[in-house]
């Protein structure tokens, strides 16, 4: 029987934490804690206003795309409605409930649903880069020069459609390649949304924050991967809340929650309820402090 030679475990990267240098190794608890303007649990809801093109298309296919034989009406209908309502039922939600979001959206939307765009802007809401559309999808695959050419097309799409140029960026799948911390800050972006190892901001190395939007804690996860109904959806929120809550209170450092929500999933009728329930429960917490990605970042960047 052979054995390997001993040089095949060795490895000139390995080293404590990891095996890059996009950023530096950091214990969430050994860091110094931070505080935000009110309360200790900054609740950050991020919605994602895609648009799915009825063929898939890039390196890979997005979560959420056709998936049976072309044309994919049953696919494609559905999608559309989370566009058509499901949005809409959330705009109303967030102003039931006194609180600002998070809008990740699709170039290809802003420039097909402009009212919905206008009306997501006129709320109070913030609007983050989410690629062209659902076919806008990153890889190591993708060339330097065509990942930026594709994350500089977002931009300006998205502003020339909507009149606002965003700070945030969330890849589709929150996939990326190694080069696209260094592309989104050339692109003038302060952070992005990607990396989900945490649950407070960090920067790269370059300068780019990560804002993490976890996806066990989306409504796509919960309800659409793990079959959970949306009162279960919203029990675990809140007890993510409340270990949050109880954590910083021990620690005395700020935590960070992040809800994402998908219109064609969460804004259905009869889920719709289970997230205005949940809104209203936790704005009632005095640990709760609801704000868009940006406003997280900011209040973040000001105390490291």
């Amino acid at each position: 029987m052979s054995t390997l030679a001993p040089s095949y475990l060795e490895y000139p990267h390995r080293r404590e934490g990891y095996d890059h240098d996009l950023y530096a190794w950091s214990n969430m608890h050994a860091r110094p804690p931070v505080t935000w303007p009110q309360g200790s649990v900054a609740v950050w809801l991020c919605v994602s206003l895609e648009w799915f093109p009825i063929l898939p298309g890039g390196p890979f296919t997005a979560p959420g795309h056709m998936v049976t034989a072309y044309p994919d009406y049953r696919h494609y209908t559905a999608r559309d409605y989370g566009n058509r309502v499901g949005a809409w039922r959330f705009l109303d939600a967030f102003e039931k409930a006194g609180v600002k979001a998070s809008f990740a959206t699709n170039a290809a939307i802003a420039e097909r649903y402009p009212e919905l765009v206008a009306a997501v802007i006129a709320g109070g809401h913030e609007i983050i880069a989410h690629s062209t559309d659902m076919n806008g999808t990153i890889d190591s695959t993708l060339a330097a020069e065509a990942e930026a050419a594709l994350v500089a097309e977002a931009i300006e799409r998205i502003e020339r459609a909507s009149g606002v140029r965003p700070t945030g960026w969330l890849s589709i799948a929150r996939q990326q390649s190694f080069s696209t911390p260094g592309i989104l800050k050339e692109q003038g972006l302060t952070y992005c949304c990607d990396w989900v190892n945490d649950e407070l901001p960090y920067r790269f190395a370059n300068g780019l924050i990560n804002l993490p939007l976890n996806h066990e804690l989306s409504d796509r996860q919960i309800i659409t991967v793990q079959q959970k109904s949306a009162a279960s959806w919203a029990e675990s929120m809140r007890d993510a809340f409340d270990w949050l809550a109880r954590e910083a209170a021990t620690s005395g450092g700020a935590r960070m929650l992040p809800i994402h929500l998908t219109p064609y999933i969460m804004g259905l009728p009869y889920r719709i309820a289970a997230l205005e329930e949940l809104l209203a429960e936790l704005t009632r917490r005095p640990e709760a402090w609801f704000a868009r990605g940006d406003e997280i970042v900011g209040a973040w960047k000001a105390q490291t």
